[in-house]
């Protein structure tokens, strides 16, 4: 029964391992609270008490009510799936409220920061140094999410039209603009990578020294690593760059929904959490300039 949800969401619905990793994960651990075998066991006598109590229990433990609320959306698709299928016939999640969490401001690298870590001198004068110059200036430039870093291919640049693909979530396409200074990077990089792909055959656009694709763990090391350079913030995460494209955007200018087709998001109200950080901004600019603030 798990298995074949867990197959229903990356198939049909074409979500990343992953997402569907998380889901069954979190699957998991309500069923096994109730005492149920995820493999064997049908949750069809389930209430809603039962929903309620691992709430209380994971809350108890520590958990944050964001984090528990992902947790809920992994139960409620799970649940939705199931009365499709005719496996139960009422969703014990209607009568569930979720527990409220406060909106958390996206964490973001100031421009003069920015500008200071896509500088040359940061990085070695070789193939590593411009795979991660480039690594760090496209989440920059472009916004793109980890997963699209680490998915994009040679072939989905175009150099004539200034402009990359990217397949998002749910394998959604959508094509960015490429900025001059994100095209030179990536020209130089191309330059070096025929050095490491020696075979011609791998289309991964970043490879490690050995040739072989990319890995969001390395991925991840080298924005972490990078970002210590300029910036004291806490988290330091391929995220915190999309953010950052983000804000600098609206903070420019820039109209929502133009964030949220460059971002991929299904809806606005997905991108509209970074019109509470300029907000926060202009607050701040009040009461640094305002005689009576």
């Amino acid at each position: 029964m798990l298995a074949s949800f867990l197959k229903y969401l990356k198939v049909e619905k074409g979500y990343s391992a992953h997402t569907v990793r998380s889901y069954g994960d979190d699957v998991r651990q309500f069923l096994f609270y109730c005492g149920l075998d995820p493999e064997m066991d049908h949750p069809w006598k389930l209430t809603h008490r039962q929903v309620r109590y691992w709430l209380s229990s994971i809350i108890s433990q520590g958990l944050t009510p964001r984090s528990a609320n992902r947790k809920l959306s992994s139960l409620r698709a799970f649940y939705r799936y199931m009365l499709r299928e005719g496996i139960v016939k009422t969703n014990p999640l209607i009568r569930i409220t979720p527990p409220k969490s406060g909106k958390r401001l996206p964490t973001f690298v100031g421009q003069s920061e920015m500008n200071s870590l896509l500088e040359p001198e940061h990085f070695k004068d070789d193939y590593i140094g411009a795979r991660n110059r480039l690594i760090l200036g496209l989440l920059y430039y472009t916004g793109i999410r980890l997963s699209e870093v680490v998915g994009m291919t040679v072939d989905k640049i175009d150099f004539s039209s200034h402009s990359l693909k990217v397949i998002g979530k749910g394998n959604k396409e959508r094509i960015l603009p490429i900025h001059p200074e994100l095209e030179k990077l990536i020209s130089l990089y191309l330059s070096m990578r025929d050095e490491i792909n020696l075979n011609k055959v791998e289309k991964s656009l970043f490879l490690t020294e050995k040739g072989k694709p990319i890995y969001p763990k390395l991925v991840y090391r080298i924005v972490k690593s990078n970002l210590s350079k300029v910036t004291t913030l806490e988290k330091k995460s391929p995220h915190v760059l999309r953010h950052t494209f983000a804000t600098h955007l609206l903070n420019n200018g820039a109209e929502l929904n133009a964030i949220k087709e460059l971002l991929g998001h299904a809806n606005l109200s997905a991108t509209q959490v970074y019109t509470h950080s300029s907000f926060e901004k202009l607050k701040k600019v009040y009461k640094q300039a305002h005689p009576r603030a």
